[in-house]
């Protein structure tokens, strides 16, 4: 089997893994010598990008490594992104590992409200793929993340708000071409409490969101955190022609995490893989 390029990858410079300064340093060159260890062909370091200003969390949400972030208040603060440090350290781990092809990312938290500020700070066109992903939603005047949400929201409508943002998200002319984890929302479904996630009481409002995506033109990233068969499926149904396969890696242990299920399950509905490791793959 052939492992396409993992799409999805964060190192130290992505704030949640505790910043270039941190424990996590290093991590860009580990993931690089084991993905060359593990026969992939390529990656993304898709990088955070997280403007908001208006952020609040509990704490319990925080790692320890991410607890300085949160105020007092419960406002979160994100350190701005070093990207002249994280070109540079492409740059390094291109040189010492020359098989494995390693594009440039960012993963732009809620795109529609803060890509435009993002191209302010950044020179956009110097990265490879940005990826748009929907991270917090609107409450109460203030934007949380679904983890925060459950704690003051019947769960099912979590879920419901978040895939009603996405058409927002996609509306617009942001240059991001794959929407990521669209399953965000149940990834910190309270289970314990109310019983495992049934995708088929959300089957519409995933659809449409599905829609949504599709006729924007852009691609849907297969999360492979979590393996959804029905995820592929609706989206194929929905018109989506495009997907990307990324594994949202932190660590070097968790690079291309599920690969060979997710690939089956993809061509299994009419995707393919394009020329070379890094395109996406297409129906």
């Amino acid at each position: 089997m052939r492992l396409p390029a993992d799409s999805h990858v964060h190192s130290e410079f992505s704030w949640d893994t505790g910043g270039p300064a941190s424990a996590a340093r290093g991590t860009m060159e580990a993931s690089s010598r084991r993905a060359a260890r593990i026969d992939l062909p390529g990656l993304f370091f898709t990088e955070h990008l997280d403007l908001a200003e208006n952020w609040f969390s509990d704490p319990e949400d925080f790692d320890e490594h991410e607890a300085h972030l949160l105020a007092d208040d419960g406002i979160v603060t994100v350190p701005r992104f070093d990207a002249d440090g994280y070109l540079a350290s492409i740059q390094s781990c291109r040189a010492a590992v020359p098989s494995l092809w390693i594009g440039t990312g960012l993963e732009v938290g809620q795109p529609h409200l803060h890509l435009e500020a993002a191209g302010r700070q950044l020179d956009l066109d110097r990265f490879d793929r940005i990826l748009g992903s929907l991270h917090t939603l609107e409450f109460e005047g203030r934007r949380a993340e679904p983890n925060t949400l459950f704690r003051r929201l019947p769960a099912d409508e979590v879920v419901r708000r978040y895939l009603a943002e996405i058409p927002a998200l996609v509306a617009g002319d942001e240059p991001f071409g794959i929407v990521t984890h669209l399953d965000y929302a149940v990834r910190y479904w309270p289970e314990e409490e109310i019983g495992p996630f049934d995708p088929r009481a959300f089957e519409r409002e995933f659809r449409a969101a599905m829609q949504a995506i599709a006729e924007s033109g852009r691609a849907l990233e297969m999360n492979t955190r979590r393996l959804w068969s029905w995820m592929p499926q609706w989206w194929s149904e929905a018109g989506g022609r495009a997907i990307s396969l990324g594994s949202d890696s932190h660590s070097p242990a968790t690079l291309a995490h599920g690969f060979p299920e997710a690939i089956a399950m993809v061509e299994a509905c009419g995707f393919r893989p394009g020329r070379n490791p890094e395109d996406l793959w297409t129906r």
